[in-house]
């Protein structure tokens, strides 16, 4: 009697998968795959995400290097582009963000870490002169901005060999420019500078939604 309660229990599935480290990470890491689809995959039917809000459009040709340099320039770092539902947020930036609003933007500009304030409804708000001076010296405007200078801007050229090849990876994914409007963007942004097309960038952002 004593020897059968001494005896060792058959060790169990579950023991198993705790003490090897191999099978725990491989299961675990299926299990977060699987939460991940779950969660993911029904956002690429939902019309709400997928299709462009009323009077979205793509961006132009200068409009789309602008924001090439944005984020070369790493402005994302200091400034996002989300405006979340909330009173504090929607009574200083707008109207909060929706999610078709940006259908057209590869990679968007969400998130919540800001430096700078939210730049989501920045489009309108200040003259194409008002950005041109800002970026050139922030503090001539705003005296306590801790923001850099990028003065160089106005001095460098939009590289215009590359938008029609940007612009045709980007119908890629779903943006729809015709081929009419890839053919011509060379042309379109012909000798302009980077700081214009920032600000026409900027002058954009946040207008589709009233």
């Amino acid at each position: 009697m004593s020897d059968q309660n001494n005896a060792v229990p058959k060790s169990s599935l579950h023991e198993k998968i705790e003490t090897s480290n191999f099978l725990l990470i491989a299961l675990t890491l299926f299990v977060l795959t699987i939460g991940g689809l779950v969660e993911i995959v029904p956002l690429f039917f939902q019309k709400s995400t997928t299709e462009a809000v009323a009077g979205l459009k793509p961006y132009t040709p200068l409009q789309l290097m602008g924001r090439d340099v944005y984020l070369r320039e790493g402005c994302y770092n200091c400034h996002s582009q989300m405006i979340r539902p909330f009173r504090a947020e929607t009574m200083r930036y707008g109207h909060y963000s929706v999610a078709g609003e940006f259908v057209y933007d590869h990679p968007f500009q969400w998130g919540s870490k800001r430096t700078g304030p939210d730049l989501h409804r920045v489009g309108g708000k200040y003259s194409d002169e008002w950005h041109r001076i800002h970026l050139n010296n922030p503090r001539d405007l705003v005296p306590e901005s801790n923001m850099p200078a990028y003065p160089w801007l106005e001095a460098t050229k939009v590289d215009d060999s590359a938008v029609a090849t940007r612009m045709s990876a980007l119908r890629k994914v779903g943006v729809p420019y015709t081929d009419a409007e890839i053919a011509g963007a060379q042309a379109e942004v012909k000798d302009k500078t980077e700081m214009e097309a920032v600000i026409s960038y900027l002058q954009v952002l946040g207008r589709a939604v009233k």
